[in-house]
Parts: C-alpha cells; structure tokens; sequence
C-alpha cells in the first residue's frame, strides 16, 4: 500500500499514541463542526443585536461554510507539501483569532467578514485532521474503525450544536457563541504540539490555483443567488449575471479539471460509483440537517415564541439520536460495511422529515421532538458510512484527497441547506411561517430518500473482506 510519510518518516507511533492522535483531530473537527450549526439558534438574538434582517442573518452561517467548502481541497494540499502538524495548528490559530473578530463584531457586516476568516481556518483543520489520522493509522481495519470515530464525532458536534448554542445564548448572550472557541483552541494548539508527528506526502501535488478560483467562485454565487434571488427576483439582470457567472465558472472548473495532471479534484475518482454516491450523499444529508437546523430557528421562536434556550433544548432528540447512532454506525461499518447503516440513515431522515410535512403553528411538541428524534437517528447513521465509501477503497496516499473531496461536499451541503430554507422563510410573518416551512419538510424527506442511491453504490461486509 502507498504511504504518505515523508522520506523520513518519523518511528512507528505505539497504540496509546495513534489513539492520542486521533482525540486531539477530533477535538479540533468537533470545533469545526458545531461552529457549523452552533450560530444557527443564535440567529434571532443576533438579528437583535445588530439589527440584521434573515438575509444577513444567512450569510454570517454561510460566508463561513462557503469559504470553508471552497478551501478544503487546496488547504489539503498545503498541509501535503508544507507539513500537516504546521498547517493544521496554522488553521488553528486562525480559526481562534477569527472567534474572538466574530465575538467582538460592531456591525453584521464585520461578523460576516469575520465568519468568512473563521471558515479559512477551519478549512485548514477538516482534509487535514483526516490525512494526519489515515497516517497515523498504517493497519487498514484500525484505520477503519478511526475514520468511523472521526466521522462519527464531526456528525455529533453538528448535531449538538443547538443545544450548546440556546444555552450559550440564554447564559451570555449571542457573543458567547464564539468566545468560547478560545480556550478550545488553546487546548488543542497545545495538546498537537505535544502528540500530533509532523508527516508530509512523498510526493505532494501542486495548487491548482486556476481550478481554486473557479471553484470559488461557482459556491459563491450559486449560494448567493439562493439567498438573495427572492429578494433581488429571480429574473432581475442582477441574479441572471449571478446565475450565468455561476455556470460558467461550473463549466469553467470542469474543463480546466479534466486537463491538469493535479487537479484540484481528480476527475478520476468519480469514476467510482461508491465514491460519486458517497460525495452526493454527503450533500443530501447536510442539506437535511442545515433545513431542518434553520427551520427550527425561525418557526420555534418566532411563530411558537420560544426562548432560544427552549428552542435549543428542543433539538435535544436530535443530538440524543446522533449521539447514540454515530458510534453505532461506526461498528456497524467495520461488520457489516456501509450499506446497511446508510439505509437506516435514509429511511429515519424521510420518515424525520415526513412528519413535519403539516406543520402549523399549533403542531403538537411531542410531534416536533419526535421529528428531531427520526432525523438525528438518520444523521447519526449517514457520517461513518459516507466517510468509509469515500475513501476506504482508495489507498493512503489518495485517501486525503477523497477526504476532502467529501468534506467540501458535506460544506456545500451545508450552504445550501441554509440558502434553500432562508429563502422560504425570509420576510414571512409568524402567522405564515408554520405553511411556508411545509417544502423544506419535503426536502428533508427527499434527502433521506437521496441516500438510496450510495446505499445501492456502497460496499457491503462481504464485499469489504474480498
């Protein structure tokens, strides 16, 4: 098997010290992933406190997913040519400085800027937190069982991150939301200088700055014009430009891949029909969960008046089922394979969000929280299994690579999930909020039903011995 330490290679880590490794990666994924949802029960206050209407209120949770989906690949490759160790504790020391920018914002404005630094940072930590786990981890069954633990614990802070946010929120203010990053940052800038080795690739690839630029470019304006088409119409010459701009930069990024002998995403890759269902089901997943996270936001506190403490614990469910189920799905993959985990995951989204499909501004509770409950079961199922598809057929040295390519996927996720479900609530009374949320209910189930298709594509147990 190809491996990616560098010509010499530091000694073999003992198990004590691979497993020390992979908690401080987590630490930091787990930083990554709930400042990814964390902001989004906050949005109110925060709306409040600068006076920002949902339009802005959309961009400071996706100038930070979009930045990050568009850096993930070439931050990847960085930490491949200049070391892992050194960009990954470089991603965190931006990441934290971002914070305490976000913490102290005077203007909605300035917390977007900010938002966006923060996604810099974090792009630097995702691909490469998973590259210094594939290497520290040469036997491919406790490489397996890492990935699962790492994908497992970057879908739990995702889904814990409205909890953790309403109790910030109601305790200190929507500030509080970033403050705390800092003494995690701390923590992990420490702990990698003491355990994390430095490796690099044996051949590292070069930057595709071209394929960077429109890639770019691509993500920013197609979010943008999901969040500002309804307000701008989505036939004003301004969103057509947007939308011609967007395509020409997809067509753009295509042709430019498919000629460069290190693309920024290797063409060749897709060929693989597990690992094209792994990077399709990583968006439809992330779409569900980023819906559902901001739809919630909207109706619970403003057409239900709830507190953003009482809308974060109402959310609990879902973390209580990602919380249980990830794990779970991770020993599920390393006996039975993918398959079976990502067909729970797609049949618990679909019946999630198939509940909520009614909804109205009397919906029972105990509807709603049962809801939450289906969809971070299906969440809890989906990461490991992805993670797995993606890069568990592929050798080492292109394992980073993959990784990346899925996070970026999971990010873009993200984005949309935000852009599409704003632009149902954007400008709706709370009269009218419980019936203009009923799509993105549908879309939830849609995705669920999504996961099909890399469930079909996805190695099975038997498979996985061959």
């Amino acid at each position: 098997m190809t491996t990616t330490t560098t010509p010499s290679a530091p000694p073999a880590l003992s198990a004590r010290g691979r497993w020390t490794v992979l908690a401080v990666c987590c630490l930091s994924m787990f930083l990554v992933g709930l400042d990814t949802t964390v902001v989004n029960v906050g949005l109110p206050a925060v709306g409040r406190g600068l006076g920002a209407g949902t339009r802005s209120l959309e961009w400071t949770v996706d100038a930070y997913t979009v930045v990050l989906a568009g850096l993930l690949i070439s931050s990847g490759a960085l930490a491949d040519r200049f070391g892992r160790r050194r960009v990954f504790r470089s991603g965190l020391a931006v990441f934290g400085v971002a914070s305490l920018a976000c913490a102290a914002a005077p203007s909605v404005g300035a917390l977007v800027a900010a938002r966006a630094v923060q996604g810099v940072g974090a792009s630097m930590l995702s691909p490469v937190a998973l590259a210094i786990v594939v290497n520290a981890m040469p036997d491919p069954r406790e490489r397996a069982r890492a990935i699962g633990v790492w994908a497992s614990v970057f879908g739990l802070s995702m889904a814990v991150g409205p909890v953790t946010g309403g109790a910030l929120v109601a305790g200190f203010g929507w500030r509080s939301l970033f403050w705390v990053n800092a003494p995690v940052v701390a923590a992990a800038l420490v702990l990698s200088a003491r355990f994390v080795p430095e490796s690099r690739a044996a051949r590292p690839r070069r930057l595709d700055l071209p394929g960077q630029a429109l890639l770019a470019v691509a993500m920013a304006t197609g979010v943008g014009v999901l969040i500002e088409g309804p307000r701008v119409g989505w036939t004003s010459p301004a969103a057509t430009a947007a939308c011609l701009v967007a395509a020409a930069a997809t067509a753009g990024f295509g042709w430019v891949e498919s000629r460069r002998a290190e693309p920024l995403m290797d063409p060749r890759l897709f060929r693989d029909p597990a690992f094209t269902g792994a990077v399709l089901g990583a968006v439809a997943v992330f779409v569900a969960l980023n819906t559902t996270l901001l739809l919630d936001t909207f109706y619970l506190q403003q057409a239900r008046g709830l507190t953003a403490l009482e809308a974060g614990t109402a959310t609990l469910p879902m973390a209580v089922g990602a919380t249980v189920c990830a794990p779970w799905s991770g020993r599920l993959v390393g006996r039975l394979g993918s398959r079976p985990p990502l067909l729970l995951a797609g049949g618990f989204l679909a019946a999630g969000g198939l509940c909520l499909t009614g909804l109205d501004r009397h919906t029972s509770l105990s509807l709603i929280l049962l809801a939450h409950l289906l969809i971070g079961i299906g969440f809890g199922f989906a990461n490991a299994p992805i993670t797995d598809t993606a890069v568990g057929g592929l050798p080492a040295a292109r394992a980073g690579v993959a990784g990346a390519i899925t996070s970026t996927a999971r990010q873009l996720g993200a984005a949309l999930g935000v852009a599409l479900a704003g632009g149902l609530v954007a400008g709706t009374g709370p009269d009218r909020l419980a019936h203009a949320t009923r799509p993105g209910w549908l879309l939830v189930a849609g995705c669920g039903l999504l996961l099909l298709l890399p469930a079909r594509a996805a190695r099975s147990g038997t498979e996985r011995q061959k």
